[in-house]
């Protein structure tokens, strides 16, 4: 199809008419994208208080994305569990060695017996060393699993953000900072990601540890174990604390992480013309202001997660004193063995390790619940309004359209066409003029229904185009654009885009009837040139043959037309009015006029001003009024003063 009917992007349909239609889009040329809103608040909003972060039904949801592993995710639980189990009982077991070592030490000093028995150390050792061994391999293996149920939640959460976008009314992407969306999708998916497949093995692991270790270290001392729980009150207030602090920054961080790319995005696709307008030192001012906001919360955030595990390291080396204390006294009075002590205190260290993992991990919920909070919201951000249940399908589309009594705002409360109604007959030819404002483009919109009428209906073929498929009402229309939209790939994929099953004869074809074939053949490469990012590596005009050839391949009922012949050169400017009249042939084609001279062979002209039809006509018809089409037209070859 053409330029704009892509289901996954819709280009700017405004042309070069930064009007108050698009206001935001304005804005966001000048380089403020931090005041651009995202979704129904700007991010100024969000981050006034950070209150409303719904941590529980954040994590609610996020788990619901673990449904459809369920049982994958109980066999990691239990890999996890048995791993630890395993890696529990070492301490214990070596601490029997120790006791073997000690005994027989002892025995050779005193004459009491045989001395160190290494085989049994041996045998003893071995034990522990294959438990750790598999402990290992189960580990690995539950971790590899958990990878896998990771990536494949974040391909879906990436996989429904694309598929909302095309679900989303234009409106939408009108007032929000396209930067903003980008960070979603991939910074904030990818946090997500990182906590999936390392932290909830890690919070399963962890949990496992405390209550195992706790259960080992019950068996040797319940003296010593009371000793080392003292600590846990004093670790728990700690955490609490700084999980407090550091809980908003982390939602800021992930908030000033999506304007700082967003201005960058905004930045770099208009580099030519912040260079062209010596904007340099105010984008890198703008710029400036975000990092050092980004940098700031980033900061604090990390900083307070970072203090987490030295002040945790500390809580725990005061339980591990008062253990080695309490142990030497119960060693003296002959109540535990040397080997207990060595194992207890091997369990001390453990046991504060998980603890201390778990509040770290603590901390980095906190920035998944932010991150996917921000995923969430853009998920149930409001959708277009649903298709009709019993579409109408048409066939041998004739190409009437009627506006009757069309009434439509932005804003509700500010409406900018207040009684719209005319009549077009198949195969006309109708030009939209009018002064930049004027509403020509939202007409347009309105019949591509990238917004629907706040009043009375647009008729084709005698039916409402609320009764048809948006995808059925869009194949109906060619779209050539002044503002052209190419992509990165190569000449004939670009002209095939939206005809995918147009064979290359197909393709060939419509660009020798858009004259644009000559030039495609003289190029590197030929229709196999590919286009940069930028398409810099080819023509203004010749981008516009290519989107003229691109809508004679879908061969449409009916074009939208935005004249696009500003800023090329005298010939490339015939090429392409040639290739438009042809293109126009014995279809119904709406013309956005710029330069009232090349629409006076229009079959209808529409004067708009402020929202309203002030004048219809043909072009003869309009100047013999000497109304306003004719204050615009004499205006145009009026000599400036």
């Amino acid at each position: 199809m053409s330029d704009t009917t892509n289901k996954n992007t819709v280009p700017n349909i405004d042309g070069k008419e930064n009007n108050k239609e698009n206001k935001t889009a304005t804005t966001r040329r000048q380089g403020s994208s931090h005041s651009g809103p995202f979704g129904r608040g700007g991010p100024m909003a969000m981050m006034k208080g950070d209150s409303a972060r719904d941590f529980k039904g954040t994590m609610k949801k996020l788990i619901a994305y673990l449904g459809p592993h369920k049982l994958v995710t109980v066999i990691v639980i239990i890999l996890s569990m048995v791993s630890t189990v395993f890696t529990i009982f070492g301490p214990k077991i070596l601490g029997n060695a120790t006791t073997k070592l000690f005994e027989g030490v002892i025995e050779q000093i005193t004459g009491s017996g045989p001395g160190i028995d290494f085989n049994a150390i041996g045998q003893i050792l071995l034990t522990a060393l294959g438990l750790y061994v598999l402990a290992a391999i189960l580990s690995y293996v539950q971790g590899w699993i958990m990878a896998g149920v990771s990536v494949d939640i974040t391909y879906n959460l990436r996989r429904n953000i694309a598929a909302k976008i095309n679900r989303m009314p234009l409106k939408y992407f009108d007032g929000t900072n396209h930067g903003e969306i980008l960070s979603r999708i991939t910074n904030d998916v990818d946090t997500v990601n990182q906590t999936l497949s390392q932290s909830l093995s890690q919070i399963i692991t962890s949990i496992t540890s405390v209550v195992g270790i706790l259960i080992m270290m019950l068996t040797i001392s319940w003296q010593m174990t009371l000793v080392a729980l003292l600590v846990i009150p004093l670790s728990l207030v700690i955490v609490q604390f700084i999980v407090k602090r550091s809980q908003k920054y982390f939602r800021k961080q992930q908030d000033y992480l999506g304007n700082v790319n967003g201005h960058i995005e905004e930045m770099f696709s208009g580099h030519v013309e912040v260079k062209a307008f010596n904007a340099e030192e105010r984008s890198i001012k703008t710029f400036s202001e975000l990092n050092v906001k980004l940098y700031d919360t980033a900061w604090k955030s990390q900083f307070l997660s970072g203090i987490m595990m030295p002040m945790m390291n500390f809580v725990g080396n005061l339980g591990y004193v008062g253990v080695v204390v309490v142990g030497g006294y119960l060693a003296i009075r002959n109540l535990i063995t040397v080997g207990d002590i060595q194992a207890f205190i091997q369990y001390v260290r453990s046991f504060t390790q998980p603890i201390t993992q778990l509040a770290n991990i603590s901390n980095v919920l906190q920035q998944t619940a932010a991150a996917a909070e921000r995923v969430f919201e853009f998920l149930e951000e409001e959708d277009q309004v649903p298709e009709v249940e019993n579409p109408i399908n048409l066939t041998g589309v004739e190409g009437s359209v009627e506006f009757r009594n069309v009434r439509f705002g932005y804003d509700p409360e500010k409406i900018i066409i207040n009684d719209f109604s005319t009549k077009v007959e198949p195969g006309m030819r109708v030009a939209i003029v009018g002064p930049t404002g004027a509403g020509k483009t939202t007409l347009v919109k309105l019949l591509m229904r990238f917004y629907d009428v706040n009043k009375g209906a647009i008729l084709i073929d005698g039916h409402d185009i609320r009764d048809l498929r948006r995808e059925d009402l869009r194949c109906m229309f060619g779209m050539v654009l002044q503002d052209t939209w190419l992509f990165n790939g190569s000449i004939l994929d670009n002209v095939r885009y939206g005809s995918d099953n147009a064979s290359d004869e197909q393709v060939y074809a419509a660009t020798r009837a858009a004259h644009a074939d000559y030039f495609i053949r003289a190029l590197p490469g030929g229709y196999n040139m590919v286009l940069n990012e930028e398409t810099t590596n080819i023509s203004a005009g010749q981008k516009q043959l290519l989107t003229i050839a691109r809508a004679f391949l879908i061969d449409p009922a009916m074009l939208i037309l935005d004249e696009a012949t500003s800023s090329v050169d005298t010939h490339t400017e015939l090429l392409i009015q040639k290739a438009m009249r042809n293109l126009m042939e014995n279809r119904t084609s709406f013309i956005i006029a710029h330069r009232l001279s090349t629409i006076r062979d229009a079959d209808l002209i529409l004067v708009l001003n402020e929202g309203d039809i002030v004048e219809q006509g043909n072009h003869e018809e309009l100047l013999k009024k000497g109304g306003f089409y004719a204050e615009l037209y004499n205006s145009q070859f009026a000599p400036v003063v």
